[in-house]
């Protein structure tokens, strides 16, 4: 037989095995939390581009003659109207001072004969035929001075100049491209899109773009023009940005992943960790922060998702705390003890440390 000292030992043992399950379960549960906020939002669609330059023209010789002057190293920027191909122009400005010189004469000749006619010594006819003759040797000269144009080429607008592929001295004729003349301030991307984006898409709609070879930044810009045609086989529309690019890093012929933002606006957002999905309804777990941070399930209903995010349309207000990590260890009711709340500079891991420290030292 148990004596009474070893038997009410027993029963207080039993007791504490019994009781330690329910007073471990009334200790709050550390959870981490996530503040529910306003946020930037939008649809995003995803396509591949081509750039091109914003202005772009290849520099060609229109007269057949030899290289004076080269004013331009390869890779230069250079202004509009800048000279930077010069061509022997010799015998053109041979031509030019003979035409000069007959229109002096001409010139001459019509003021002695109006000098004459005043007179009543000269007819009125002989005048009016040296006044044409004047008016044609005039329109000779501006024949040759434009003539002589074509020996300058020119920066037609601001840009970058490409590769020096000639040489002074060498033997040019029209057709001989010169050097290609990149306006790169701005650049066009041009991308397809399916026919069904058409409603979704329209000029100023914003939009990002990267380029693999630099991937680690992003490229802003807008849309600019939607083409006027869709392709009929592909069924698609081709749309052109334009990006800013003040420092020439995008060059013509790159090609880049766009993201396009549809429907920009701003929205609720949460992480997508807070869902608690119970068939086609999406529950969440809000805390009280006047209660303890005790829990509260409630249905939620949901938009848009993105990496990590998720947009709340229904059933939760901006401000308001709901369980990020640890859905799965509360109940509805129950107080929790709040590790920390979710934010752009902490993470979940951290959290987590920073718990097991807190614990350490209090223990």
């Amino acid at each position: 037989m148990i004596p009474s000292r070893t038997r009410l030992l027993l029963l207080l043992g039993l007791a504490a095995v019994m009781l330690s399950p329910m007073l471990a379960a009334q200790q709050p549960t550390a959870v981490i939390a996530a503040r529910a906020s306003m946020a930037a939002w939008s649809d995003p669609l995803e396509a591949l581009g081509t750039l091109h330059a914003d202005e772009s023209v290849t520099l060609s010789a229109t007269v057949t003659d030899t290289i004076r002057e080269l004013n331009f190293r390869d890779g230069d920027t250079v202004e509009a109207g800048q000279l930077l191909v010069r061509l022997a122009d010799d015998e053109a400005q041979a031509d030019l001072r003979a035409a000069q010189a007959r229109r002096d004469e001409r010139r001459n000749a019509v003021n002695r004969l109006a000098q004459l006619q005043n007179r009543n010594l000269a007819p009125r006819a002989d005048v009016e035929d040296a006044r044409a003759r004047l008016r044609q040797a005039e329109a000779e000269i501006q024949a040759l001075e434009a003539r002589l144009a074509d020996y300058r080429i020119m920066a037609p607008f601001d840009g970058v100049v490409g590769f020096r592929d000639v040489s002074v001295g060498a033997l040019v004729s029209p057709g001989t491209e010169l050097v290609t003349l990149d306006k790169l301030d701005i650049m066009k991307l041009d991308f397809t899109l399916p026919e069904l984006a058409l409603g979704q898409v329209a000029p100023g709609l914003p939009l990002t773009a990267v380029s693999g070879a630099f991937p680690d930044t992003t490229f802003a810009g807008e849309v600019a023009t939607i083409g006027a045609r869709v392709d009929p086989v592909s069924r698609s529309v081709t749309v052109r940005a334009a990006l800013e690019n003040p420092d020439h890093r995008l060059r013509p012929g790159m090609l880049m992943r766009v993201v396009v933002e549809r429907a920009p606006r701003e929205t609720l957002v949460m992480p997508e960790s807070a869902l608690i999905p119970q068939g086609e309804r999406q529950f969440v777990l809000v805390l009280d922060e006047a209660d303890q941070y005790r829990v509260e399930r409630r249905r939620v209903v949901i938009g848009a998702r993105r990496e990590g995010e998720v947009e709340v349309l229904e059933g939760l207000e901006a401000g308001e705390l709901v369980v990020a990590h640890g859905t799965e260890r509360v109940r509805d009711g129950q107080p929790t003890r709040l590790l920390g709340v979710l934010d752009d500079e902490t993470s979940i891991p951290e959290l987590l440390r920073r718990g097991r420290d807190a614990a350490e030292a209090n223990g």
